[in-house]
């Protein structure tokens, strides 16, 4: 029965290819695409006004040289937002539970945010890993800090995220089957755990909606030190 709960974040298979792909690209069709006119219908206009305000919020920390990774963090967040919403449904699978897809999106995009720094301006990005100040006998321990807190800022973004989300799912499925036993022996008390269960589902839509915002912005928070 313990294995059970965790068959949920097990990639499904079809004829031995992993649908994990499928459930991926599957959010992006629930986009209607835009066409020629100024307003297409009333959907549409929800989705230019949400796009236009998960960008705003994205581009606060940033200056203008940042803006043109505006594209970038915008489709990332619609990403992970539609995934971890939909990961919520009955019977789905939620591909940001897995911390192998997760490092692999962190990782490369901090990265390009470090060569970015690195390229256009060197000495202020390496100055980052010796504060101004510093005892002398000090600076070898503090590089040496420094440094391991840039290099494990990947692998903290792709925990955080995988570790919130499963530990949301676990939970739900958790009540959700000490609901179902306890449904016959103690309607009472089913009922009262019912009602826990519908509030932590509100809950982990909220969780849903803030680690995805998270994500991306900590990542223009990486990038805005390094422009």
């Amino acid at each position: 029965m313990n294995l059970s709960f965790f068959d949920q974040f097990t990639s499904p298979y079809l004829l031995g290819i992993p649908l994990i792909l499928m459930s991926m690209l599957f959010p992006a069709l629930l986009f209607p695409s835009p066409g020629n006119r100024w307003v297409n219908n009333r959907l549409s206009t929800l989705q230019s006004w949400g796009i236009d305000l998960i960008t705003k919020q994205l581009m606060i920390p940033l200056n203008k040289n940042g803006h043109k990774w505006a594209m970038i963090f915008t489709s990332l967040m619609l990403l992970l937002l539609s995934i971890n919403l939909l990961g919520l449904l009955p019977y789905t699978f939620t591909p940001t539970t897995q911390l192998s897809m997760n490092m692999a999106l962190a990782f490369p995009l901090w990265l390009a945010t470090l060569l970015t720094g690195l390229r256009n301006q060197p000495s202020a990005s390496l100055g980052h890993l010796l504060p101004e100040g510093t005892p002398t006998p000090l600076i070898p321990a503090l590089i040496l800090i420094e440094t391991i807190s840039l290099l494990i800022r990947p692998l903290a973004l792709g925990v955080r995220l995988t570790a919130n989300l499963t530990a949301g799912h676990l939970l739900i499925q958790l009540i959700s089957t000490a609901t179902t036993a306890l449904l016959s022996i103690m309607p009472t008390i089913s009922a009262i755990t019912s009602i826990i269960l519908l509030l932590l589902t509100i809950l982990e839509v909220a969780v849903a909606m803030i680690q995805a915002y998270v994500f991306v912005l900590l990542l223009s928070l990486y990038l805005q030190e390094n422009i």
